[in-house]
């Protein structure tokens, strides 16, 4: 992890946010890396649990959220990513170039979709339609 990174495990960007805090008998997975998979258990604890459908939301779409949901669609999970429970940070290309965050987040659900997994809303995913 980056030594200035908001994300360090000692600091508040770390924490789980009120509305996504596990519950007592949920299974956490701590990360140092991209993908959830990588050096984590993570993949041993579904296939264990036998649980072959996973949803994914997070930050940030071009990094951990786009690694995790490449990972598990090739490891033959099926995937459905929660575009509205995802976001990007603005970016600078090599040449200088802005991107807004939104334009960010938006290229890689495009990317995503169809190839690693299917991309949905909250509320197609809590209504059944995703």
């Amino acid at each position: 992890m980056e030594p200035d990174s908001t994300l360090r495990p000692e600091l508040p960007g770390n924490a789980f946010k009120d509305e996504v805090k596990p519950l007592p008998h949920e299974k956490t997975f701590s990360k140092t890396v991209n993908s959830a998979f990588i050096g984590t258990g993570l993949e041993q604890y579904l296939r264990e649990s036998g649980i072959s459908a996973l949803v994914i939301t997070g930050l940030t779409t071009d990094h951990c959220v786009s690694a995790s949901t490449r990972m598990a669609s090739d490891l033959g999970f099926e995937v459905k990513l929660v575009a509205d429970a995802t976001a990007a940070f603005e970016r600078r290309n090599y040449d200088g170039e802005h991107y807004s965050g939104e334009t960010i987040h938006r290229v890689n659900l495009a990317s995503l979709n169809g190839e690693f997994c299917r991309v949905c809303t909250t509320a197609e995913l809590l209504d059944g339609s995703a």
